[in-house]
């Protein structure tokens, strides 16, 4: 058993999977089941309303066809809704790696283990944003 395996008193496997993207962070555990999603401690569509979102967070589940064979219990926080289902796209691709390592090509192809790395650019002092200046004035 690897160190993201772990094993609870019922003999069930638990494979972990962390996924960032801007300023959210979600933990993932992927559990053999039935495709249960709850996304902190709620439905996973009462917590994502739109559906782009829910099939952009699902992306891993769908491409490998395992969309029914696992529960998923989902920690996110930091972020926005659109951040927050980018790290879950991320920790559950990571978590499937765990379960079959052979995934590796097909996910890869897919950029989904690929980390977004874009995050939002600092304010500058003496500047109104991050790039924008003041209007200039000749005289």
């Amino acid at each position: 058993m690897t160190g993201n395996q772990i094993q609870t008193m019922n003999q069930t496997v638990e494979y972990w999977g962390t996924g960032r993207r801007k300023t959210a962070v979600a933990r993932v555990r992927l559990l053999p089941g039935t495709g249960k999603i709850l996304v902190n401690g709620r439905a996973f569509n009462n917590y994502f309303p739109l559906e782009a979102l829910q099939v952009h967070a699902l992306q891993p589940l769908i491409t490998t066809g395992l969309s029914g064979k696992f529960d998923l219990r989902v920690n996110v926080q930091g972020g926005g809704l659109s951040g927050q289902a980018g790290a879950i796209r991320l920790g559950i691709a990571r978590a499937l790696l765990k379960v079959d390592p052979g995934l590796r090509s097909l996910l890869r192809a897919e950029g989904l283990l690929t980390r977004d790395a874009r995050e939002k650019e600092r304010k500058k002092y003496g500047q109104p944003g991050a790039r924008k200046r003041f209007q200039f004035s000749k005289r």
